[in-house]
């Protein structure tokens, strides 16, 4: 089995836990190389769900390594309560790695965050406010703290004094909010650092040389396409690079290593925060009404209602290619039982002009108004079929309808919630 990036191709919320939990025991480690506890992955383990939102979904797998990569940002006090609730499980963290080069989230990024999409009123981002924005800011102005800082006190006070320096008069002046001190922070994040101790290490070094011994990876993807800091619906995205390419700079392995690039779409579009999403449904509609509760389209981080659309099919083809997808798991596609008819956009009109990809200009995507198609429904329950032959022809079609928008085959098809209802066509 080739090293493969699984990466989510719409808006986010596709499945990717459910995905990452199907195919990761055919590798020896699954990585998340972007992102921070921002990101759900909701996966169930022996009738039990789990909301995951730190640690990567391969941690299910006692013989496998589970990396949180240097792309990432980290919250000790997540990363910590899940592992006492997986170890209170019976499920051993003890391949658990954290990159030392990965930023910590620190409690004045979490009111920042707050603070600034307040700030900004009804042209916010949507964010989940857990620090995630703020804790990239720090990075990039190379006032961040790592997780390797955190194992040596004297570094970690020094650093500390550097970067409240600069965010205190901020909180301050700006937000009126209280300021933090260097002992404040210290007395609360060194005793969490003696706990993660054994499981910071250097995990670029780590992964090649797992490479160099035949070994195969699976790299997690979190938010997803249209997220992107730089492909994504900017402003309304997160601060990571969420696509493909963001796993090789999150987690130093290189691009000759990586030989399938696995999109999860869902068979309809979702939505979570603010900005433009030319499919959209009135949740007061029939359709939106009935997509968000047959889905159940509501944040497994948030708990926040979903937006829902029909497929939108220029995303799809987009995704594909800035992704270089060579797979796609559409999931969901029982919930489209429900309708007579199903509609799938495949083209957007911009003042006149044929968009069958994501304008790049945002003015144009705002104003992008969907071209659908109309496709016949099922209107059956397809729950219980395992192969592609039993699907009903309507959504036989309507898949093969998909992988012509995206121009790639769709290798999984999710037909109910629990992990055996995902028809395996091409996956090997």
């Amino acid at each position: 089995m080739p090293s493969t990036v699984l990466v989510g191709a719409q808006w986010g919320d596709e499945g990717k836990g459910k995905i990452c939990d199907l195919v990761a025991g055919d590798f020896d480690a699954v990585v998340r190389y972007s992102g921070g506890n921002n990101a759900g992955h909701t996966i169930v383990v022996n009738g039990k769900k789990y909301g995951l939102h730190q640690v990567p979904s391969g941690i299910m797998y006692s013989d496998h390594v589970s990396v949180i990569g240097n792309g990432c940002v980290v919250n000790p006090k997540v990363v910590l309560e899940e592992i006492d609730m997986f170890e209170a499980d019976g499920i051993t963290t003890k391949n658990l790695k954290i990159s030392g080069n990965a930023h910590i989230i620190m409690p004045y990024h979490i009111d920042l965050d707050g603070a600034f999409e307040q700030k900004l009123g009804k042209k916010n981002i949507g964010t989940t406010k857990r620090g995630i924005g703020p804790c990239y800011q720090d990075k990039m102005a190379r006032i961040g703290l790592r997780m390797q800082d955190m194992l040596d006190e004297a570094l970690f006070r020094d650093k500390l004094e550097t970067a409240l320096a600069r965010v205190n008069p901020e909180l301050e002046l700006i937000y009126h909010l209280p300021t933090y001190t260097v002992d404040q922070i210290c007395d609360e994040y060194l005793p969490m650092a003696e706990r993660l101790r054994p499981y910071i290490t250097e995990t670029s070094l780590l992964l090649n040389n797992m490479i160099d011994e035949g070994k195969d990876l699976l790299f997690e993807g979190a938010q997803a396409t249209l997220l992107d800091i730089d492909h994504g619906t900017y402003p309304y995205v997160t601060s990571s690079n969420c696509t493909a390419g963001g796993a090789i700079t999150g987690s130093g392995v290189g691009m000759k290593n990586v030989d399938r690039v696995l999109g999860v779409m869902k068979a309809y579009i979702t939505r979570v925060g603010s900005g433009p999403m030319p499919t959209e449904l009135s949740y007061e509609s029939e359709a939106g009404h009935t997509l968000t509760e047959e889905g159940y389209e509501y944040g497994v981080t948030t708990g926040r209602r979903r937006r829902c659309g029909w497929f939108d099919g220029p995303i799809a083809n987009y995704a594909s290619r800035v992704n270089g997808l060579t797979d796609i798991a559409l999931t969901k596609l029982d919930v489209l039982s429900a309708f007579d008819t199903i509609k799938a956009c495949v083209a957007y009109d911009v003042d006149g002009e044929r968009y069958t990809s994501v304008p790049e200009h945002q003015v144009r995507f705002e104003h992008a108004k969907p071209i659908y198609e109309e496709l016949p429904g099922w209107k059956c329950d397809i729950t219980g079929c395992r192969s592609f032959e039993e699907l009903p022809q309507e959504a036989q079609d309507y898949v093969a309808f998909i992988e012509d928008l995206a121009h790639t085959r769709v290798t999984f098809i999710g037909v109910g919630a629990d992990r055996e209802q995902i028809i395996n066509r091409f996956w090997k």
